[in-house]
């Protein structure tokens, strides 16, 4: 790996030693977002090993894997992870209730027997299309309950044995690493004087991705032919939509065209990240990117490259050729360069330019949030204090704004808040006073009706200003 490619970063988070694998909890982004949901030990050791090996033996290719996918321990965890990321009924419409009334040991005794006896076949995949900002839309994959399942247990399986190979530019969807160290990857290449950035755009990456070199990136640790071929078959299932009139057409496009992997699916981080892998190698090896001596950061599709002042449009031409050879493409209407001592970017979420320290006027390089992120938790907040809502309970309300509050401030608690959050609160504070006003019915002034106290100390707002960065790096 070219030395110029390398981000700085925390020890631990390069995917070598026990780290998370050795856990109960299992750290990865997902498990994080499932509380206290905890992988079982005998899972756990599982996972462990395959990691350990993958991770001792880079050579390595894993035969016996299929089988493990049946393990009831396996299932029953992957059945428990499924069930706390929620997610609407596919094609069946089978739920989770469904599930528990028939009793979900004989559910999972019933499909580990499909898999035994390879008798499992995936079923259509339910395609919904999900409001995006800017009017687009998103499409996401709904696969049923089973189809679930199964692939879950196979990110068990093959999730520690190709964590084992990610390199150190990778960010999403990892076991003990989270967008927040991407950020301060980002933070610290500017500060190093990386201040020429390519921020790029894939154009519709899980979308285009072709399966043949993505098998083949599989295959390269994986020669269980079952576990392939299961990979495969998902790859390959259909796809059934309802348009606006309620008519339902069922296509097989992934399999016709060789390409993508549905988004939603438990699969699909595990995928998608295995195909940029192909991308950030093929950086380092090639000799008129790996000489520019960029910086990579990505995070799923996302991906900025931080480059040394006068060689970004070089950088530009590379991920062009690149992403071509891999079957993919740059969207040219989003992708640009920036000049970040005089211009800004935004990535996940975040602003990143040249700002000015309130307390000594000096300059420094760093991230807030993003004019959009700050949008999108002001229409949320809008939503839930719309007057069509008073009928709810205050208590009710006030833990629902809360709780956006606190997910909102969770993700947004780096670099320079103070600005973003003031706003924030100032609104919020000024709609909770309308809809209390509205709810009694009153014709007052709305800080006279309900001062701060009151929506803070005794209704139990909660507070955003007196929330603190936990991120020193991000500051002046």
């Amino acid at each position: 790996m070219a030395d110029g490619s390398v981000l700085p970063r925390k020890p631990g988070n390069a995917g070598g030693g026990k780290g998370p694998w050795f856990r109960t909890d299992v750290g990865s982004s997902e498990d994080r977002r499932l509380g206290n949901l905890l992988t079982p030990d005998s899972v756990g050791k599982l996972r462990a090993a395959l990691h350990a090996k993958a991770k001792a033996e880079p050579e390595t290719r894993f035969h016996a894997l299929y089988d493990k996918l049946y393990r009831s321990d396996v299932l029953m965890h992957a059945y428990e992870r499924c069930r706390s990321n929620k997610g609407a009924p596919g094609v069946d419409g089978q739920t989770f209730a469904d599930v528990q009334a028939y009793g979900v040991q004989k559910w999972l005794g019933e499909l580990a027997q499909k898999l035994r006896k390879e008798t499992y076949e995936p079923k259509p995949i339910r395609r919904v299309n999900i409001p995006k900002p800017g009017g687009k839309l998103r499409p996401l994959g709904i696969s049923c309950l089973d189809d679930r399942v199964c692939m879950m247990a196979a990110v068990l399986i093959l999730e520690p044995i190709f964590e084992a190979d990610l390199p150190p530019e990778q960010y999403g969807y990892r076991s003990g690493i989270s967008a927040h160290d991407a950020l301060e990857s980002v933070t610290q290449g500017l500060r190093d004087g990386y201040v020429e950035v390519v921020d790029a755009d894939l154009a519709s990456y899980f979308d285009t991705i072709p399966h043949s070199p993505l098998l083949r990136s599989v295959a390269r640790r994986v020669v269980d032919r079952r576990m392939l071929s299961l990979i495969k078959r998902w790859l390959d299932c259909a796809v059934e939509e309802t348009d606006g009139r309620g008519r339902t057409t069922r296509t097989r496009v992934n399999r016709d065209t060789g390409r993508g992997i549905p988004q939603g699916s438990p699969l699909s981080p595990l995928l998608a990240n295995l195909y940029m892998r192909r991308f950030i190698l093929g950086w380092q090896r090639w000799e008129a990117s790996r000489r520019l001596g960029a910086r990579l950061v990505t995070y799923a599709d996302d991906l900025v490259i931080l480059c040394r002042p006068g060689t970004a449009s070089s950088a530009l031409a590379c991920l062009r050729v690149l992403m071509t050879k891999l079957g993919l493409s740059v969207n040219e209407t989003k992708t640009r360069l920036c000049e970040v001592w005089h211009e800004q970017f935004d990535f996940l979420g975040y602003t990143f330019g040249r700002y000015f320290s309130w307390r000594t006027g000096g300059a420094y390089y760093g991230a807030r949030p993003s004019k959009k992120s700050v949008k999108r938790v002001v229409e949320r907040l809008r939503e839930l204090t719309d007057r069509r809502t008073v009928w709810q309970d205050v208590g009710e309300a006030v833990g629902q704004i809360n709780r956006t509050i606190r997910g909102w401030r969770n993700y947004f608690s780096v670099g320079t808040t103070s600005g973003a959050y003031r706003a924030v609160e100032a609104y919020c504070t000024q709609r909770l006073r309308r809809w209390l006003l509205k709810k009694h019915k009153l014709r007052r002034n709305g800080r006279l009706a309900y001062p701060y106290e009151y929506l803070f100390d005794t209704l139990g707002l909660e507070r955003l200003t007196r929330g603190r960065s936990n991120r020193p790096w991000a500051t002046a």
